[in-house]
C-alpha cells in the first residue's frame, strides 16, 4: 500500500469541488430516469467518495479561495458539513478541535503573506542600448535583418551577438507566420513546374492541386487547410491573370536561391534569397517577393522596408552567381492575401544608389564603439511586438524615453 505523507485538498469552494451538475438542455430528470440514464448528481456522490477517501490520510490541509475574480465564494458543502459536525460536538472537544485546525490553516496563510509581501522596490528599467565590443558585432546579416536592424536594433543584438532564439510554442497553432510559409511553397512550386503555354484553365487546376498537396503535407489542420484553400481560390483569378503577363514578359531565373556580396570598406557581407527574379527579354530583371500580409508602399519601402532594394543593388552589383551583373527594371510585392494587391517600384530617381550609400551609413554607424543597439527604436506601431520585448523590460520604459547606452560584454558590465 502507498501513502502521503502530507495530502492538500484544495478548490473546496461550491461548485468547483463537488463542480455543479451541467444543464441537460435536452432531458428533465425524469426522463432521464424514465430512460435509465444515471442523474447528474451520481457525479456529486463519486465526489464525495473521492473527498471522503483523501481527508482520511494521516497529514491534511483543507484549502479554499475566499473569493474569485467577482464575488466572495462559498465554502464546499463538505467544508461546511465538517465545520458543523465539530461545532456540534461539544462534550468531545469538537469546537477545540476545529479553532485548533483554524488555528494552523491562518499559520500557513500568514507564512504565504510574508513571502508574497513586496520588498524593497526593485528599481525600474531605463530603455536599453547595449554597447558591445566590435569583434562582437555581426559581420553579417540578411536583408531581411536590415529592416529589423533600422526598426528594432535590440532584437539584432539579443539574436546574433546573445544567439537567443524564442522557443517554439508549446501548443502549435496555424497562425499567419505558417500560412506564409506554406503559400510561399505552394507558389514556388507552381512557378517551378509550370509547363510551356499553359492554358489558363489547366493552370488554375494545378495551382489548387498545389495548394491540396502542400497544405497536406505542411499543415496538420484539416480546418485550417480548407480554409487557407478556400482563401487562394478566391484570390487565385486575379493571380493568375498577373502571372500570365509575367511569363509572357520573362523567364523565371532564379527561385529561392542565395546570393551575398561583401561591403568592402566595412568588412560587412549581405546576404538574401530572393523568392524570385526573372530574366526579361532585354537582358534586364525583375525581382519578385510573395506577401501574404499588406505589401508595403513605395515611401515605407524607402525608408524601413528595404528588402527589394537591398536585393536589386546586390543583383546590380552580381551577388547571385547564375545571374552576374544584371541591371534591374523594377521590384514588385505580390500580394498573396485579399485582393492579391500589386506594389512595383520603379526604381526611379537613383533610388538604389541613395539605398546603397544608406545601407553603408547604417552598417558603418554600428561599426562605431559608441553606438548602442536601442530597444523598439523605430516600429511601425507601437502595438507591435517583439520577440525580445521582456529581454528588454519594456513596459518599465516607455518610447518616449531616451534609450541609455551601456557597455556590455568581456570589456564592460554584464
Amino acid at each position: 500500500m502507498q501513502g502521503a505523507d502530507l495530502v492538500i485538498l484544495g478548490g473546496l469552494t461550491d461548485g468547483v469541488w463537488p463542480e455543479l451538475p451541467p444543464p441537460d438542455p435536452w432531458l428533465s430528470r425524469k426522463m432521464r430516469a424514465e430512460a435509465g440514464l444515471l442523474l447528474p448528481e451520481r457525479r456529486v456522490g463519486l465526489a464525495a467518495h473521492d473527498f471522503q477517501q483523501a481527508v482520511a490520510a494521516h497529514k491534511v490541509v483543507l484549502s479554499r479561495a475566499l473569493r474569485d475574480a467577482e464575488a466572495e465564494t462559498v465554502p464546499s458543502r463538505w467544508l461546511n458539513r465538517l465545520t458543523n459536525l465539530l461545532n456540534g460536538l461539544a462534550s468531545q472537544g469538537g469546537p477545540q478541535a476545529l479553532a485548533a485546525m483554524q488555528a494552523r490553516g491562518a499559520a500557513l496563510v500568514a507564512d504565504a503573506l510574508r513571502l508574497e509581501a513586496p520588498g524593497a522596490p526593485a528599481p525600474r528599467a531605463h530603455r536599453p542600448a547595449p554597447r558591445p565590443p566590435l569583434a562582437h558585432r555581426p559581420r553579417e546579416l540578411a536583408v531581411t535583418g536590415i529592416r529589423t536592424l533600422i526598426r528594432d536594433p535590440y532584437a539584432i543584438y539579443a539574436r546574433h551577438i546573445l544567439r537567443l532564439r524564442p522557443l517554439d510554442p508549446i501548443g502549435a497553432a496555424p497562425d499567419a507566420r505558417l500560412r506564409g510559409q506554406a503559400l510561399h511553397l505552394i507558389v514556388e512550386r507552381f512557378i517551378r513546374e509550370r509547363p510551356a503555354d499553359e492554358p489558363a484553365e489547366a493552370a488554375a487546376a494545378r495551382l489548387l492541386a498545389v495548394a491540396e498537396e502542400v497544405l497536406a503535407a505542411e499543415i496538420p489542420w484539416p480546418s485550417a487547410q480548407r480554409l487557407w484553400r478556400a482563401r487562394l481560390a478566391r484570390v487565385a483569378p486575379r493571380f493568375l491573370a498577373a502571372e500570365a503577363g509575367r511569363a509572357a514578359r520573362g523567364t523565371p531565373l532564379l527561385i529561392e536561391k542565395s546570393g551575398s556580396v561583401t561591403l568592402q570598406t566595412l568588412q560587412f557581407t549581405l546576404t538574401a534569397r530572393p523568392d524570385r527574379i526573372d530574366l526579361l527579354e532585354d537582358g534586364r530583371v525583375h525581382i519578385y517577393d510573395y506577401k501574404t500580409g499588406e505589401p508595403p508602399s513605395l515611401k515605407k519601402q524607402e525608408h524601413f522596408e528595404k528588402q527589394l532594394l537591398l536585393e536589386a543593388a546586390m543583383a546590380e552589383r552580381g551577388a547571385f552567381a547564375a545571374l552576374g551583373p544584371r541591371e534591374v527594371e523594377a521590384v514588385t510585392y505580390i500580394g498573396l492575401g485579399t485582393g492579391a494587391k500589386l506594389v512595383t517600384n520603379p526604381l526611379e530617381d537613383g533610388i538604389l544608389g541613395k539605398t546603397w550609400s544608406g545601407l553603408h551609413r547604417l552598417i558603418g554607424g554600428y561599426l562605431v564603439e559608441g553606438r548602442g543597439y536601442t530597444a523598439r527604436r523605430a516600429m511601425f506601431e507601437t502595438r507591435d511586438i517583439s520577440d525580445y520585448d521582456h529581454l528588454s523590460r519594456y513596459g518599465e520604459w516607455e518610447l518616449s524615453e531616451a534609450a541609455t547606452p551601456e557597455r556590455v560584454g568581456p570589456e564592460g558590465a554584464a
